[in-house]
């Protein structure tokens, strides 16, 4: 639902506002930019079909631009008769030079970061027990479907703590401008949510203190949602906007790309840039721009179809956004960070999971559908909890127990094993519990299933105590708090440890079928940005694109700061 009702735009009548008069400083239609993302949107929300839409705009499109690249009215008909989707199935290639097609006369214009108050993407109910989707993704439109692999994130906020480090390493991975935020981190609050300084944080409600889920602050990281069904890909009349057939990933081709900002106007998240100064970062100087071992290899920037560049930090006059990392997805900087991005491997507390979502072993999969489980799992593998405990490694165990041992000498002995770390009820509770939920899936190759990994670890170890000590007597599961030993006992446990967080997607009800999944609180509509517990110059980020630039041409809302 829109926050304003005169308004077609989700992130409401301001924003709608402030995107207008960002056309209106440019070369290029207002109104047909505005008309075209209202009803790129209403093909979203199943009001309008793909093909309906094309036709609707082609002459215009065509008037005002000299080309329509965008997949013609037949092709959106024999795309949805043969079940295929996105434009870039319909596309073979581009010229790779593109700055024929590119205007010569680009106007300094618009906004240069996603201004917006983060109430924009709260739930219609805010109420204390506000409604979220239960992770998962809606039927898209009829020329839309997931390819095999689609790339995509689930963000657990009660653990993001918010110290701006996935911004930093977002930054560097992608030589950006000060300012060009691909990833942004705020924190919130609204009507039921405080900052600590009101009292009520996540470490004040006394919930898994233990275990240091994050911030007490109530936080938002916001990448690119890299939609199924992008209204951004929709309007481009070049096409430079476009999702990859093979893992969904949706991406910009600079050399195409004309600098309209259709996308900007089109996108529900408010995500997309413009460059409209020259980079600091010089071409020749993009981080990984070149193999040293294989200077005629582009690994970073050149590489998508031969010529296409669709990564790292945008020439002038050309749009840019979050792209996932693809140069990591397909290889060119190592098989190790295949499945990985720069965010989530900077991610100190582990907020981040990226992985194929349709993969039932991914992380962000095992996460987003096993969010109590995923989570002990985290805590009980990762370095970074804030208790001392270990989990002992099976072949400790074996040196350490007897046959025949009770549980409360076994628990002291494999305790004694490790004179820094501690090992006690609680995390032998939580290892059998875990086992109790769990449908030992088997990890296998695929890069992204660290959750599974890490799961079968702990799982290796508890089978280990489990040839020495009965765990199954009731006496044992009354120790280790499981009751009857059943799995919603198990399930109610791991809560008392964890939490038991909500799953939602930012915005799912407009049609766009985003794949970044989050866990926690949504904001509520009335959610305003306070500063949150690292301030964004003692990162060397800034919040706002405008500050780094004379006079604040690239523009802003009053009162919002994003």
């Amino acid at each position: 639902m829109s926050t304003d009702d005169e308004s077609f735009h989700p992130l409401g009548n301001e924003w709608e506002g402030e995107l207008e008069s960002m056309l209106d400083d440019t070369e290029y239609d207002s109104q047909l930019g505005m008309d075209m993302a209202r009803d790129a949107m209403r093909v979203t929300e199943g009001e309008l079909s793909e093909a309906e839409f094309h036709e609707k705009y082609h002459d215009d499109v065509m008037e005002e631009f000299g080309e329509d690249e965008r997949p013609t009215k037949e092709a959106y008909e024999k795309a949805q008769e043969e079940a295929k989707g996105t434009f870039s199935r319909m596309v073979d290639k581009f010229d790779g030079d593109g700055e024929q097609t590119r205007r010569e006369a680009m106007k300094k214009m618009g906004v240069g970061a996603a201004a917006v108050g983060v109430g924009a993407w709260g739930t219609v109910d805010d109420g204390p027990e506000a409604s979220v989707a239960e992770g998962g993704h809606g039927g898209g439109t009829e020329t839309h479907e997931h390819p095999d692999t689609q790339w995509g994130m689930t963000i657990d906020l009660e653990r993001c703590d918010g110290c701006l480090t996935c911004m930093t390493a977002c930054q560097q991975e992608n030589d950006l401008d000060q300012g060009v935020n691909w990833m942004y981190v705020m924190a919130w609050e609204d009507r039921n949510h405080s900052s600590p300084d009101g009292g009520q944080g996540l470490v004040d409600s006394g919930a898994y203190t233990d275990f240091n889920m994050g911030s007490d602050f109530n936080m938002l990281v916001r990448p690119c949602q890299h939609c199924t069904d992008a209204p951004c890909e929709k309007v481009c009349p070049t096409t430079a906007r476009h999702t990859r057939d093979k893992d969904g990933i949706v991406l910009t081709d600079y050399d195409v790309c004309i600098g309209c900002r259709y996308c900007q106007v089109a996108c529900p998240y408010g995500v997309n840039y413009f460059q409209w100064e020259d980079p600091s970062v010089e071409y020749e100087d993009i981080d990984g721009l070149e193999n040293p071992e294989d200077p005629d290899e582009i690994t970073h920037a050149e590489y998508e179809h031969g010529e296409r560049w669709v990564d790292s930090r945008a020439p002038r006059g050309v749009m840019s956004k979050c792209t996932f990392c693809p140069s990591m997805q397909d290889g060119k900087q190592g098989d190790e960070q295949v499945g990985t991005t720069a965010c989530e491997s900077a991610c100190p507390p582990n907020a981040i999971q990226f992985g194929d979502v349709n993969d039932e072993k991914s992380d962000p999969y095992q996460h987003r559908e096993h969010p109590v489980k995923s989570r002990a799992v985290a805590h009980l593998s990762g370095d970074h909890i804030s208790s001392n405990r270990y989990i002992p490694d099976p072949e400790t165990i074996d040196e350490t127990l007897s046959e025949g041992d009770d549980l409360e000498s076994a628990i002291e002995a494999l305790d004694a094993a490790n004179e820094s770390r501690t090992f006690d009820e609680e995390v032998l509770s939580m290892m059998k519990a875990i086992d109790i939920v769990s449908e030992r899936l088997e990890p296998g190759d695929n890069k992204n299933t660290t959750l599974l990994q890490n799961e079968r670890t702990i799982l290796e170890s508890l089978d280990a105590i489990e040839g020495y000590v009965d765990l199954e007597s009731e006496e044992a599961l009354e120790t280790l708090r499981l009751a009857d030993g059943s799995e919603q006992e198990a399930q109610a446990q791991l809560q008392q440890y964890v939490g038991n967080p909500s799953s939602f997607n930012l915005l799912d009800h407009i049609g766009t079928n985003p794949n970044v999944t989050y866990l926690g609180d949504e904001p509520g509509t009335n959610a305003y940005q306070v500063e949150g517990p690292t301030k964004y110059e003692d990162a060397g980020l800034l919040d706002r694109r405008q500050e780094k630039l004379d006079d604040e041409t690239v523009g802003h809302i009053d009162g919002v700061s994003l």
